[in-house]
């Protein structure tokens, strides 16, 4: 997908990976509606900021009605705090499934005709390895993410025929400050080198996305999608 010339909406824009997709699609020549559930929180020159609550399905409705021009979706706001599946909180648990399946969900299925009626388009979800090797910690964000891959491949077979390119985007270990949170509190030091920047993160998904690759992924993800093949395993971190 040519990206010079599009117009995007991001989802989750007011920090860390939403924040460097909506700064690098201006960059690159895009019109973007940069949303988020905090509006007064994103700082992204250039872009339209709109309120948007992938949860609340009212606020989805208002969103696809007020940017019928799109026609390049992101779904990268996601609730990140499960935490484990078996001693968890429940609500927690929910609301990560919430925010990472269904939120993306309602976003595809408003915006599912408006890409139609504008070409096409694209939609990329933005992943995680860990929907492949779940993480000690929070196995709640990584069963969400699970669900998150199928659903990915799911639309992209139902929106084949309007000619919508349907990517995921899966990353390993990004430097965000939910992953420094996240290594903090359970006492986790990361090797030299592990931890990607998300600048170069949404540089190289937007290559792979403008290069028509269905499904984008760094070192870290390369080697846990081949872990597939083998016994389930962890991620190490």
């Amino acid at each position: 997908m040519k990206l010079d010339g599009a117009t995007a909406l991001v989802t989750g824009t007011n920090r860390g990976i939403g924040h460097h997709f909506a700064v690098e699609l201006l960059r690159r020549g895009a019109k973007v509606y940069a949303t988020a559930r905090r509006p007064e929180l994103v700082n992204v020159p250039g872009a339209e900021v709109v309120r948007l609550d992938i949860t609340d399905q009212s606020s989805v409705d208002a969103i696809a009605a007020l940017a019928g021009d799109v026609d390049l979706l992101i779904n990268n706001a996601a609730d990140t705090a499960g935490g484990n599946l078996v001693t968890g909180d429940m609500d927690g648990i929910r609301s990560t499934l919430d925010s990472n399946y269904y939120g993306t969900l309602a976003m595809i299925r408003a915006f599912a005709p408006i890409l139609a009626r504008n070409g096409g388009g694209a939609i990329l979800n933005v992943l995680s390895a860990v929907a492949w090797t779940p993480v000690e910690g929070n196995t709640a964000y990584a069963a969400a993410k699970s669900a998150q891959w199928g659903l990915t491949n799911g639309v992209r077979i139902e929106l084949a025929d309007q000619g919508t390119q349907v990517s995921a985007l899966v990353p390993g270990l990004i430097g965000t400050q939910t992953l420094f949170d996240f290594a903090e509190r359970h006492g986790i030091e990361f090797a030299d080198g592990a931890v990607m920047d998300p600048a170069d993160l949404v540089r190289l998904a937007l290559d792979g996305l403008e290069a028509g690759e269905i499904e984008i992924l760094d070192a870290m993800a390369v080697e846990a999608k081949a872990s597939l093949a083998g016994p389930p395993r962890a991620f190490a971190l």
